[in-house]
């Protein structure tokens, strides 16, 4: 009985890894198939079984393409970004493997993925960056047929910033805060430059002020832009609550530069991802015509 059970099972572990496409001599089996499955599903991204066969296969010919010039991401470089991945979710590597593991997903099955990714955008990238750059008359073509007549889209500025914090412990109470927050505004009437704000908060107990900061108008969220348009250069900034205390920002210049406004810098961030998805597609159907494709046996 037990010899018949352990024959009765190979043909199950076989099945489990049989090949279902070979592609430029690559294997790419049904259980490579079913973890992708697994891992677009987790990612709310439905597919059908051909679809998740065309994804594993076009990653297949770019990692391949992408080593033909000499792009090949090293482990740690993949691991790096998996680690990057898992903290913008706000998790350690190891948790984003027990989360994935408890889908019955391999760490493995992302990290091929994500290699895939590198790899084609710094191919894309590199071979045709010439034809992907976008130009300042497009841009402007784009601003006047959007009818843009504000400052936002039309003017820039560049901002020399230095944060201040007037310290707090988590331990203080609402009085001390309140304290603080009252010797803040005292000081924003005070402070007339930068360097008397250097000067004060150096020399003041549970105080700091950090080195410069410059940012442009397209670096900047609106309300923060808002904010430092309406500040007189020279001053503080209206003070905020922070886990160290109360914050403020010491503002010292505010210059016109030729730098992107945050619409232009929209504008040109779309029309690039538009320029790099069409040569992308163009690319990969090149390759991928050219590629030895061979379907097994109840591969779709």
């Amino acid at each position: 009985m037990l010899c018949w059970l352990m024959a009765a099972a190979v043909p199950t572990a076989a099945h489990a890894q049989s090949v279902a496409v070979m592609v430029n001599g690559e294997p790419i089996t049904t259980f490579d198939i079913e973890q992708r499955a697994k891992l677009n599903r987790l990612s709310h991204k439905e597919q059908s079984r051909q679809q998740v066969i065309d994804e594993l296969i076009d990653e297949k010919v770019k990692i391949r393409e992408a080593k033909k010039f000499g792009v090949s991401p090293s482990d740690s470089d993949i691991d790096q970004s998996f680690a990057t991945m898992s903290s913008r979710m706000r998790m350690t590597p190891d948790q984003m493997t027990k989360m994935l593991g408890a889908q019955g997903i391999r760490p493995e099955t992302l990290k091929q993925r994500i290699r895939a990714e590198m790899v084609w955008t710094s191919l894309v990238r590199g071979r045709f960056k010439d034809s992907l750059l976008v130009g300042e008359k497009d841009i402007q073509a784009q601003l006047r047929a959007g009818g843009a007549n504000n400052p936002e889209e039309t003017e820039s500025f560049e901002y020399r910033l230095r944060p201040v914090v007037l310290i707090v412990s988590r331990n203080s109470g609402d009085g001390a805060m309140e304290s603080r927050r009252k010797e803040a505004e005292m000081l924003r009437g005070r402070v007339q430059t930068c360097e008397e704000a250097d000067r004060l908060f150096k020399s003041m107990p549970n105080a700091a002020i950090r080195a410069t900061v410059v940012k442009t108008s397209a670096d900047l969220p609106p309300a923060l832009r808002e904010v430092l348009d309406k500040t007189p250069v020279g001053h503080l900034t209206a003070p905020e609550v922070t886990k160290q205390g109360l914050e403020m920002v010491a503002l010292c210049s505010r210059t016109p530069t030729t730098a992107d406004t945050p619409k232009k810098r929209e504008i040109r961030e779309k029309m690039f991802a538009d320029k790099f998805q069409a040569k992308s597609n163009a690319y990969l159907q090149e390759i991928r015509k050219a590629a030895m494709i061979e379907y097994r046996s109840g591969a779709k």
